[in-house]
């Protein structure tokens, strides 16, 4: 070891960030653990290397002692004083015992601690820039598909798609970029392991970040997510300045910012819907695009009962149940879904005491039954209107 040593790892310091006291204690530990191994030595021993020069010595200890047991370990007092008169009992003599043909041996165990300390010092600064990022989005290529997981590569290290975390139906292939949410960052012996998500609300939240500014600004508050990944999803939002529409900041001019957005997910349809500090208004904005005339809320019990008109009640449940079961996600709400014929044989009076109650939807209701029929609701051989009673699963609510 010589001064072109020391430089060297001087300008590992500078290009790696890793200390060149901490390598050097590091090549001492380990030139220690080889003099002992090569040499049989059971005897204390230390290594040190000279932080000026880069020249190394390696130097036996032993304690002065009145009664020597064993050589390799004590020194009596009357021998440690022949080599140094200030010597007394308890002390430690060193003792230089450096072998001639170490230096092979030495530089070998240098090179291998330097590598290593290397790889973990960039494994702990990998490790350190993404566990500080989990909850975020990141943008990366997949390089390959093993077993069903993607792997994506994010520069100097690779992140894992899990099959559970990809979105249902979605075409995953070596080359293609995508964004994904950062679920995890786990330490492993192997480096960090990054594991990421497509099917995460969390997800949705920060695409809308990322393309509506009022959302970074906090103009425009997003309130919270439901999603079924793949399928169909619904946000809430809510601005406190009256003059912003939160609504229409989110589907921005034309609908290009939501766009975007479904492009980005593969066509996955997304609701937006307006928060309401009123519980009985935000169930009846999140079950849109369906109509509601009137909600009924039970506080203690988190039960909401829903009222639409018997032409939105496909509309409302949704497809298997999918509107309703979003809409109770979103809004925190147990809700149950009843339409007006059904409510007017139990509670004629329901819209008169309703904690909400929306006349226009009433209106349209009485006015214009079959006007209002969409194609979408209709049986494709009869034309007439598909029976949903089977659709409905009525829950048991506190009378």
């Amino acid at each position: 070891m010589n001064t072109e040593f020391l430089d060297a790892l001087h300008d590992l310091e500078k290009e790696k960030g890793i200390s060149v006291d901490i390598l050097l204690d590091a090549i001492e530990a380990a030139l220690l653990t080889a003099y002992k191994r090569n040499f049989g030595s059971v005897q204390n021993a230390k290594v040190t290397i000279d932080r000026d020069t880069g020249d190394f010595r390696v130097y036996s200890q032993r304690l002065v002692t009145d009664k020597v047991e064993d050589e390799r370990m004590e020194i009596s007092l009357e021998d440690a004083r022949a080599i140094n008169p200030n010597y007394s009992l308890g002390d430690v003599v060193e003792t230089e015992v450096t072998p001639k043909n170490f230096g092979r041996i030495a530089a070998q165990t240098a090179k291998q601690v330097v590598v290593q300390r290397i790889r973990e010092a960039e494994r702990n600064i990998i490790y350190d820039e993404y566990v500080d990022r989990e909850g975020d989005i990141i943008t990366g290529v997949i390089q390959r598909i093993e077993q069903r997981n993607a792997y994506i590569e994010l520069g100097k290290t690779e992140a894992v798609l899990a099959p559970s975390e990809q979105i249902p139906g979605e075409n995953l292939y070596p080359g293609m970029r995508l964004k994904c949410y950062i679920v995890e960052v786990r330490k492993t012996t192997k480096g960090p392991q990054i594991m990421v998500s497509r099917t995460h609300p969390g997800l949705l939240k920060r695409l809308f970040e990322l393309e509506v500014p009022e959302l970074h600004e906090g103009v425009v508050e997003l309130k919270s997510v439901s999603r079924e990944a793949g399928s169909r999803s619904k946000i809430a939002v809510y601005s406190k300045d009256e003059n912003v529409d939160p609504v229409g900041a989110c589907v921005g001019p034309k609908g290009m910012r939501v766009q975007s957005i479904v492009n980005e997910l593969n066509g996955e349809k997304i609701d937006i819907v307006k928060w309401d500090p009123d519980p009985s208004k935000f169930v009846a904005n999140s079950l849109s695009p369906s109509k509601v005339v009137a909600v009924e809320i039970w506080e203690d019990e988190k039960v909401a009962r829903v009222i639409v008109p018997d032409y939105q009640l496909s509309l409302a449940i949704g497809k298997e149940g999918q509107n309703a079961r979003l809409a109770a996600k979103l809004s925190g709400w147990k809700i149950d879904i009843k339409s007006e014929s059904q409510m007017k044989e139990i509670y004629p009076q329901y819209g008169e005491t309703s904690d909400y109650y929306d006349e226009d939807s009433y209106d349209d209701y009485t006015e214009g039954y079959d006007d209002d029929l969409s194609d979408e609701y209709l049986d494709d051989n009869s034309g007439e209107p598909v029976d949903v009673e089977e659709n409905i699963v009525d829950e048991e609510v506190p009378k």
